[in-house]
């Protein structure tokens, strides 16, 4: 408890000195609460960040008009009249190029291998011997936590507001995908992990660029790549994995409870306190809870989903139409097929993360001697998150039809209105969905951006200070500070943000990725040879 608030301590004196900077700007209304102050720092640095790091090339020789039009020829309009646009950035076109080189080279292992996977999960196939942290399962629901959250709830929202309902073709095509991506990055991550002699755990991304790429004579850029996937680490962390969380969990709560709007602060303070109680027990503390609370919601929230599906089913014809013609001809739009797939796509890939390299952190802690078996679990989270519950969301937007007139809202109020046009009742339990899913999806972040922090800064914290732990306290309490932010800033500029930095992470993590695809290949066969001969 006295390292909790601690954290807090430190969290809310670097927020005081943050807020200081937004000072002047602040005075100019004299009224403006911590939450005004927050949000107008905030937003000036996202759009200066975005001109940078979501450039689309393609816009700017021709190639395409990324401005999106309506069935008149008229520019489609967001709620502050600003014309909608779907560039098509260069991080999309590499997910989509990763994904669909790792489904061909390992011969579709997505399919081939998803029966295997159920009984890994199961634990058929366990060693009470094997070094590690966590159950298969327990790694499995803590990768899931940090995917399954409101990207499937507030993202898809927004993909098919935006996108129309053919983006829901372009989500589930990202989400096969992405199985493939999953399996390879995760299976490398378990193979290149270090364990320490207490037995305690680090993996992922960084560990299989650094030391991978070396074994291959490249060890400059395995450096390279390893230090710049751990920054970008550190900023999903707090993005995607913290402030869009917080974010959509407050805005779902004044939905309910008008009258509370402008105290997202506090409501961040609070938020921060309970992760920090989960946070601070490591991987072993976060994967006991993430095991309890995601395939509970998950189940509720699917099965909400089917019963309200089932109560339309009479459509189903003129939403499966509606969804084919909005993917592949989208008379909505003026080269309405690239924006489609571009708000689908991107949705998709934020969703489950496949290629960025994120879930290779947790997949490493598991407690198994073979790193395929672990990337074969790690295959089924993209196709419990995008392909079962982000479809759901879909296809419930889709079938109640709210998506045609937003009326102002947007995100997770988005969905909340869609089931609750149903179940009157729903969106109270998609209240408690959001919280959990924010909460769940925020411990697991955690540790993501920990050990990307440990790997630039555990070292220099050894040397100075005799332990790794002063660089752990830093980062955390940078990220429960960040709750509070992300509670406290609008959604354009937080979902912006997060993009941002989630997704960025896949350019050094693929071209890892994208060298080592040999040794995954070689793997991969020496397993399926191993495993057939022992059922033989």
């Amino acid at each position: 408890m006295k390292k909790l608030f601690l954290l807090l301590f430190f969290a809310c004196l670097v927020l005081q000195i943050k807020a200081g900077t937004a000072q002047e700007v602040a005075e100019a209304d004299s009224t403006a609460t911590i939450s005004s102050r927050i949000n107008q720092a905030f937003t000036p640095f996202v759009d200066q960040l975005a001109a940078v790091l979501f450039w689309d090339p393609f816009a700017a020789i021709g190639v395409y008009d990324p401005q999106l039009y309506d069935k008149n020829g008229q520019l489609v309009l967001d709620e502050k009249g600003t014309p909608v646009q779907a560039p098509l950035k260069l991080i999309v076109v590499w997910l989509m190029a990763g994904g669909l080189f790792f489904t061909f080279y390992l011969r579709f292992v997505n399919v081939r291998a998803f029966r295997h996977a159920i009984g890994l999960v199961s634990g058929k196939h366990n060693k009470k011997d094997s070094k590690g942290e966590v159950s298969h399962f327990q790694a499995l629901t803590t990768a899931l936590s940090a995917t399954v959250g409101l990207g499937n709830i507030a993202g898809v929202a927004v993909a098919i507001s935006i996108g129309g309902p053919g983006a829901t073709i372009w989500m589930i095509m990202a989400g096969l995908l992405g199985m493939s991506l999953k399996f390879a990055e995760c299976t490398l991550g378990l193979k290149y992990r270090i364990i320490n002699e207490k037995g305690e755990v680090s993996g992922g991304a960084m560990y299989y660029l650094k030391n991978g790429l070396s074994r291959k004579g490249l060890m400059p850029l395995g450096i390279m790549l390893a230090v710049t996937f751990s920054v970008m680490a550190i900023g999903g962390s707090v993005g995607g994995g913290n402030m869009l969380q917080a974010n959509q969990a407050f805005e779902q709560l004044t939905t309910f409870f008008p009258s509370l709007s402008g105290y997202g602060f506090w409501y961040g303070l609070l938020m921060a306190f309970f992760v920090g109680l989960v946070i601070i027990g490591g991987i072993k503390s976060i994967a006991s809870v993430t095991s309890r609370i995601v395939p509970f919601m998950a189940v509720l929230y699917v099965a909400a989903s089917l019963i309200i599906i089932a109560m339309h089913f009479d459509q189903t014809g003129h939403a499966l139409q509606l969804i084919w013609n909005g993917a592949f001809d989208a008379e909505a739009m003026k080269g309405g097929v690239i924006g489609v797939l571009i708000f689908g796509f991107q949705r998709g890939a934020f969703s489950n993360e496949a290629g960025v390299g994120s879930a290779s952190i947790a997949h490493a802690a598991a407690k198994t001697d073979q790193p395929v078996s672990e990337g074969i679990v790690a295959l089924l989270e993209p196709f419990v998150d995008t392909v079962i519950i982000c479809t759901m969301t879909a296809l419930v937007i889709i079938f109640t039809g709210v998506y045609e007139d937003t009326s102002g809202i947007q995100g997770v109020s988005l969905t909340s209105a869609a089931y609750g046009s149903v179940i009157s009742w729903f969106p109270f339990v998609l209240l408690g969905a959001v919280t959990l899913f924010a909460f769940s999806t925020m411990i697991s972040w955690s540790y993501y951006g920990l050990k990307g922090f440990d790997f630039l800064f555990g070292g220099i914290s050894q040397r100075y200070f005799g332990s790794r732990k002063p660089a752990g306290m830093l980062f955390n309490s940078f990220f429960l500070l960040c709750i509070i932010i992300g509670s406290a800033a609008s959604l354009g500029p937080v979902m912006d943000f997060s993009d941002m930095m989630v997704l960025c992470m896949a350019f050094p993590n693929l071209l890892g990725l994208f060298i080592l695809a040999p040794e995954v290949k070689k793997d991969l066969k020496a397993y399926w040879k191993k495993h057939k001969s022992e059922n033989a």
